[in-house]
Parts: C-alpha cells; structure tokens; sequence
C-alpha cells in the first residue's frame, strides 16, 4: 500500500501531516515531498514520472492561493489525485478550492474541504481499499468506532435534557 502526498510550500507541512499519520496508522508507506508547480516544475515531473511506475495508488496534493500544483499533477499521471485547498491568503483558502475544483475534463481532482487533509487520507484508505480486503475491514472497523460515538453522545444528550 503506497500513497504519495506532495505539498507546495514548508508551510503547509502543518496542515497535512495529520493526513500522514493517519495514512501511517494504517500501514500505508508514505513518500512527502515538497514540490511547487511554480518554482520546481521540472523537479515535480521527475517525481510524478517516479511515482507512475513504483505501485503509488493516490496521491494527496496540498497547495494554497493559485493551488495549481493538484492540477499539474493530474494532468501527468492516471493516479487518482485529491486535492487539498490550503489557507493562507486573504482568500482564507476559496482561491485554492475554486483553482483545484475547476480542472477541465479527464483531468480530475478529486477534492476535499479547505485544510482538509484528514479527510484526503480517508478517502485515499478508501481508494487504496478497493483491492485491499483486509484494510477495507479496518475501515469498516472505524466506521462503525464513529457510529458508536455518535449514539453514545446521543444518548448523553437524551439522558441529560429528557425528563
């Protein structure tokens, strides 16, 4: 199981190693880079090139304002990419979600919520589940952690406010 996650910017490593360790919780390698479309074009073609030929199944791109960075990969591998629109302009990050939602047809980005790496790193488990049993079962597994949560914080709220 291989995900790759490539940020555009050190100062987004923040934002997406809660993506990191939960792809680790789950026993998915992990390869981060730090790549800008802008200022490191060639060197993110060489790492996509990489990455089209060593079983990477997702790849999580991270980029803020222009967010160009999700697009260019896409366009360079068949890898599914998910985009993360980050914050951190005076846009608070709708720049980046409209540049990485608006990509022309057969180039898609899948994308999730501004700064929203963690939920990147369940919908790449998801994908990489797909051909995977035993990790599509520990989804199922956490799944149903978050379904008992929720009935149990409803029942407090009924215990505390019925009556």
């Amino acid at each position: 199981m291989k995900a790759s996650i490539i940020m555009g910017s050190a100062n987004d490593l923040p934002k997406v190693e809660p993506a990191i360790e939960l792809l680790k919780d789950f026993g998915v390698q992990v390869s981060v880079r730090c790549l800008s479309a802008h200022r490191a074009a060639a060197q993110l073609t060489a790492y996509i090139n990489e990455i089209n030929e060593n079983g990477t199944q997702v790849i999580i791109t991270a980029a803020g304002m222009a967010a160009a960075l999700p697009g260019v990969v896409a366009s360079q591998t068949v890898i599914p990419v998910i985009g993360v629109p980050l914050s951190g302009s005076v846009l608070d990050g709708m720049d980046a979600l409209y540049s990485i939602v608006q990509m022309p047809p057969g180039i898609p980005v899948a994308t999730v919520a501004i700064n929203g790496s963690k939920n990147a790193a369940w919908l790449a488990l998801q994908i990489i589940a797909n051909g995977n049993a035993e990790l599509k079962d520990k989804l199922w597994e956490e799944r149903k952690k978050m379904r008992e949560a929720a009935e149990k914080t409803n029942a407090e709220i009924i215990a505390k406010y019925e009556n």
